[in-house]
């Protein structure tokens, strides 16, 4: 069991796993003992810097929820995937123990499936790969599979699910980082896709966020750091006065209220550039090292990261999709009322990182005005389905209540499981993708053949 906990404890710390990543990568290249300890140390040194600007972020950002929710007098459940598994781990050993082996044997069906197919993406988005294995683990449980049907099956759809939505994403991937180096490794997929594709249908490619040609006296605005201080200030200052002073000073302690709101917003820029600087440094030592791993383990292998690794790509369209995405999940919060289920509450933190990363993809597609419906309509996807979903899997037998599971790719594989079980389908349907999966490296072969011999 020890040894169990110790490879969980890899695959959830991304600095370990994608420093070993890279050391082996380096190893298998055979560099020279200097480089491989650059390469090692700087991509655990990139992925600290990241996570602490993301902690940084998160810091900056609590207390603005807390005065969003107070200023607009929003009541609901807060959709939080990591309270939501955290939760049933504690409260259900069995639950704990599925959810710990299905992520340990669906990594490895993971790479089985990058290997012999042509799906090639190894998924090293560590908290992601623990939200999906607890939410199986949880599903199988509720829904009286035993625990060897649970892992068994569970570990298979774990393994489809970590490489077929980085497939899903990585057309809009190459548009945004101009190469295929990288894949989107994150459980929002179908949503910034979806999001990004009605985006561009109402959207204009042609005026990209990131061209905006500007007058002289605002082109500091291109400026990252400069145009999301200014954002942050005008929606920290709109909710901070709306709140009102009495409710922001007992956030503020002993500072001055509205001290405290300008000193929160510059607070929240300096979070973004220190995750920048984070991803970086961490993208300039994974790529050329992940490729030493790719090409004898998994040939064309590309990882599938973790969202802020697109951020620094189309800084002014992650802003766009944040705060249209928040003004997508108040309408979405409103429409989920007529569910008369629950009513998810605007994921603040969810709408900077994965709101922004599907202003990101609509930019890519359809410009500034793609990122700014791309926004809306992903802030709809975080709240409609949670509210549609919340029955289906009741927390509050758990003896869990105020918390919602969010990430949809989630939500539709925990749906469309509740439909196979009741049709007693499972098995069929979980073997039938995995050869599907497989067929596609067979097919990619002969091809290959096919076109060597023409020449």
């Amino acid at each position: 069991m020890e040894v169990l906990e110790f490879i969980i404890q890899l695959l959830t710390t991304p600095a370990i796993i994608l420093g070993l990543v890279a050391l082996i990568g380096l190893l298998i290249q055979r560099k020279v003992f200097g480089d491989v300890v650059k390469g090692t140390f700087k991509t655990i040194l990139g992925i600290l810097i990241l996570s602490a600007g993301a902690g940084i972020i998160v810091d900056f950002i609590t207390p603005f929820s807390e005065m969003f929710t107070q200023a607009f007098n929003l009541t609901g459940v807060v959709p939080f995937d990591e309270a939501v598994i955290g939760a049933l781990s504690e409260n259900v050993t069995e639950i704990a123990r599925n959810s710990s082996l299905i992520l340990a044997f669906g990594f490895v069906v993971n790479i089985i499936l990058a290997r012999f197919s042509s799906f090639k993406y190894i998924y090293l988005t560590g908290h992601m790969l623990w939200i999906m294995s607890g939410a199986l683990a949880w599903a199988f449980y509720d829904l009286g599979y035993s625990t060897t049907e649970a892992v068994l099956w569970g570990s298979l759809i774990q393994g489809l699910i970590l490489v077929l939505f980085p497939a899903l994403a990585q057309p809009i991937m190459r548009k945004v980082i101009g190469n295929n180096d990288i894949a989107y490794g994150h459980l929002t997929t179908s949503g910034v896709v979806l999001s990004a594709y009605i985006g561009k249908i109402f959207g204009n490619a042609s005026k990209d966020s990131e061209k905006v040609k500007m007058p002289k006296g605002l082109e500091m605005f291109k400026d990252t750091a400069i145009s999301i201080s200014a954002v942050m200030l005008i929606l920290y200052l709109i909710t901070t006065f709306v709140a009102g002073p009495e409710f922001v000073s007992t956030l503020s302690g002993e500072q001055n209220w509205l001290v405290y709101s300008i000193i929160q917003a510059f607070g929240f820029t300096a979070g973004v550039l220190v995750l920048l600087q984070g991803v970086r440094m961490f993208l300039g030592e994974i790529v050329p090292a992940f490729r030493g791993v790719a090409i004898k383990l998994v040939p064309g292998a590309k990882p599938a990261l973790d969202v802020p690794v697109i951020f620094g790509f189309a800084p002014t369209a992650l802003m766009i999709g944040f705060v249209f995405s928040v003004l997508g999940m108040i309408i979405g919060m409103f429409v989920s009322k007529a569910f008369g289920t629950v009513i998810p509450l605007p994921s603040i933190i969810g709408g900077f990182f994965t709101g922004g990363a599907a202003g990101i993809f609509g930019n890519a597609l359809g410009g500034r005005r793609g990122a700014m419906i791309s926004g809306v309509v992903y802030g709809l996807v975080l709240t409609i389905p949670v509210a549609l979903f919340y029955p289906l899997f009741g927390l509050e037998v758990y003896g869990i209540s105020g918390v919602a599971l969010l990430v949809p790719d989630a939500i539709i594989v925990l749906t469309l499981l509740k439909i196979f079980s009741s049709l007693n389908i499972i098995p069929v349907v979980v073997i039938l993708a995995i050869l599907g999966v497989l067929a596609t490296g067979f097919i990619n072969k002969k091809r290959k053949k096919k076109r060597n011999l023409l020449k």
